[in-house]
């Protein structure tokens, strides 16, 4: 998988001034954080692409002090917050035998988005970890603690050991994209219309991802626009499962037989990095609408919007059709903060997310259900819309999710 954003993400937190930019230039074994000794030099959360040895390719993220103060301070913690539902794993940073309010806040929170983390008592060449403060700790959390420095060199070694087993293994090894939906020589039929939306001179991540996954599986790919695939059909090969873009759902669901597996790019990532359960459950919220409910819609890259947007303009109007309902929408798009009263919308329509974890969208989704909004994906909204939700969903029946 390409792309910075899908590396794991490991956040860095802590109180001003306690050298946590002097900690991710140790980590990385380079000067990529701006060191200071005037407090709140990091002020937004900073994201540092490094490899890191015996961990990989991954994301630091700097981030402002927890104990930041004033107006300014106050937004500057609130962007800290903003990123825990992002994050892999994280690093506690502590000096000075002081763990108090805001560091048990923040493992809260860490804790609620079941984010593992460290415990780093820095400046340890200054004051060793008390016993009383090590209590502190263990009334609060069993999580390793360590006492660090950035002036010993070693320290390194000793923080990535510590860091490793607290990764989730999930971060590091992808499931296949279209593992138990395809076996080593099935011919494997991909649909990707070429529109407005689609990038100058290349393809979707998605679709990249399923034509190398095909050949993963030692399996065949032929890929076609939709305005070939029934030239293709009528060669007489029989493909195992065809894949199509949801926005060709409904022409393509007409022309391929009803006894050929069909699912949607939208689909198959909905259960390789989304909430897939919540997701099915979610999807029929479209059939309960009511005058004057609230749709969100999450877009998880930031892109051009055309004419012809998906998220925009086409779902919106394919919602009030299908609904005869007078329903509003509001979208965020990137990693801009989701509205504080999740409550007020009767539904959260997610995009496919191919450019972020699944950790990011599994936590971004949960501050939804959390508070029992339904939620749903692109490719699953638009089968549903279309009538063939229960086609497009019936190759995944068998797996056990």
């Amino acid at each position: 998988m390409k792309g910075k954003d899908l590396k794991p993400h490991i956040g860095i937190f802590g109180r001003r001034n306690l050298g946590k930019s002097s900690l991710i230039n140790l980590l990385s074994g380079q000067d990529v954080a701006i060191v200071s000794e005037q407090a709140g030099t990091t002020t937004d959360p900073v994201k540092k692409s490094v490899e890191i040895f015996g961990i990989g390719p991954a994301i630091l993220v700097d981030t402002a002090g927890i104990d930041d103060e004033g107006t300014l301070g106050a937004k500057r913690v609130e962007r800290t917050k903003q990123v825990l539902p992002t994050l892999d794993a994280a690093l506690v940073v502590m000096a000075h035998n002081s763990f108090n309010t805001e560091e048990i806040e923040l493992i809260e929170q860490l804790n609620n988005f079941s984010v593992p983390y460290v415990i780093l008592h820095q400046k340890s060449d200054l004051e060793e970890l008390q016993t009383e403060t090590l209590k502190k700790i263990r009334a609060v959390t069993e999580a390793p603690v360590i006492e660090t420095n950035t002036i010993d060199l070693t320290m390194r070694d000793k923080i990535i050991e510590a860091l490793k087993p607290v990764i989730p293994t999930t971060a590091f090894v992808k499931p296949q994209l279209l593992e138990g939906l395809i076996k080593p020589k099935d011919v494997v039929l991909l649909v990707t219309p070429i529109d407005l939306a689609a990038p100058e001179g290349r393809m979707i991540l998605p679709q990249v991802m399923a034509l190398r996954d095909v050949l993963d599986h030692d399996a065949i790919c032929v890929t076609v626009k939709e305005t070939e695939l029934e030239d293709f059909l009528k060669t007489g090969i029989r493909p195992a499962l065809v894949i199509t873009d949801s926005q060709a759902f409904g022409l393509v669901s007409r022309i391929v037989p009803k006894d050929i597996p069909l699912t949607g790019f939208s689909i198959v990532f909905a259960r390789f990095k989304g909430d897939f359960a919540n997701f099915m459950k979610g999807t029929v919220k479209l059939s309960h609408l009511n005058d004057g409910d609230k749709i969100l819609i999450l877009e998880s890259c930031t892109h051009q919007v055309t004419c012809d947007d998906i998220g925009r303009v086409k779902l919106p109007r394919w919602i009030r059709e299908f609904s005869k309902k007078n329903v509003e929408f509001d979208v965020v798009s990137g990693n801009a903060p989701l509205p504080q009263d999740l409550s007020q919308y009767a539904l959260v329509l997610q995009c496919g997310g191919c450019m972020v974890t699944r950790k990011q969208i599994i936590n971004r989704l949960k501050m939804a259900t959390d508070k029992g909004v339904a939620v749903t994906n692109y490719g699953m909204a638009i089968a549903y819309l279309h009538g063939i939700f229960d086609r497009v969903t019936a190759p995944f029946a068998h797996i056990n999710e």
